[in-house]
């Protein structure tokens, strides 16, 4: 009994509570939604409540769990390849494919951060913290930095939510399902994306007091008042509260190269 223990203490240590519930893999499962033929990867699979009815929709799932003991408990399928390995050391297939997972609470930005620079990643359905996935998807009326910075090739979707008592151990907080797709067309040319990340940067930094005055320092107080003003941002709303939308209009106003090329 000591090592298993000794597991669930390590488990706890990253935030791993596993699903008990069997309708809330379901939900999981189906708001992940993967075609018969997707290449799905499973972010760790844990004792394989979400692996199995990933396997009902995907003919082919390749699911990480690093612990030995639980990788070899996980169903045995022809259409199931376990990988007991860390997830974030992984290199992405070559081919489109999509995450799917329960994910450590303590791990979720290094899974995000992972799925979004995976060039061949075409959705992810992660199940984090319910605060998490709100801030994440603006819930709150509200946008951060890592949202906006990601907008153009990336949506953000609050897809769900699973109550803390279908897991086990109980965690503190509910889960919410967070779903990124990307996008089949960027709504900024890739070869602008740096300077939207410059143009976002800026904003976030908070100088100057206010958007319209941050922005000013690169862009001139005329321009950058101006620009303001045709996204119907006011002179003193937070940054925060700026939505992805208006983001795109400031872009559009402000970067000049953009702009030229539209001609």
């Amino acid at each position: 009994m000591a090592p298993l223990r000794s597991h669930a203490r390590t488990r706890r240590a990253f935030g791993q509570n596993f699903l008990a519930d069997p309708a809330a893999a379901r939900l999981i499962a189906e708001v992940a939604d993967p075609g018969h033929d997707t290449l799905l990867y499973e972010v760790g699979a844990g004792r394989g409540r979400l692996t199995t009815e990933l396997l009902r929709r995907s003919s082919r799932v390749v699911a990480y769990e690093i612990d030995p003991e639980m990788a070899a408990r996980l169903p045995r399928d022809p259409r199931l390849s376990v990988r007991t390995a860390d997830f974030l050391a992984a290199r992405p297939p070559r081919s489109e494919f999509e995450v799917a997972g329960n994910i450590p609470y303590a791990l979720t930005a290094g899974v995000v951060r992972w799925c979004l620079t995976a060039d061949s990643l075409r959705r992810a359905t992660l199940l984090t913290q319910w605060e998490y996935a709100r801030k994440r998807s603006g819930d709150y009326g509200r946008w951060s930095r890592l949202t906006v910075l990601t907008w153009p090739e990336f949506s953000w979707r609050l897809a769900g939510r699973v109550p803390r008592a279908a897991f086990r151990p109980v965690p503190r907080v509910d889960g919410g399902i967070l779903q990124l797709d990307r996008r089949a067309v960027p709504l900024v040319a890739p070869d602008r994306l740096p300077a939207w990340r410059r143009l976002v940067e800026d904003g976030f930094t908070g100088t100057g007091g206010s958007l319209p005055a941050t922005l000013a320092r690169r862009y001139g107080t005329g321009r950058a008042a101006g620009a303001c003003r045709a996204a119907r941002i006011g002179p003193d709303t937070p940054v925060g509260e700026v939505w992805p939308e208006q983001w795109l209009t400031l872009f559009q106003l402000l970067d000049v190269r953009s702009r030229r090329a539209t001609r």
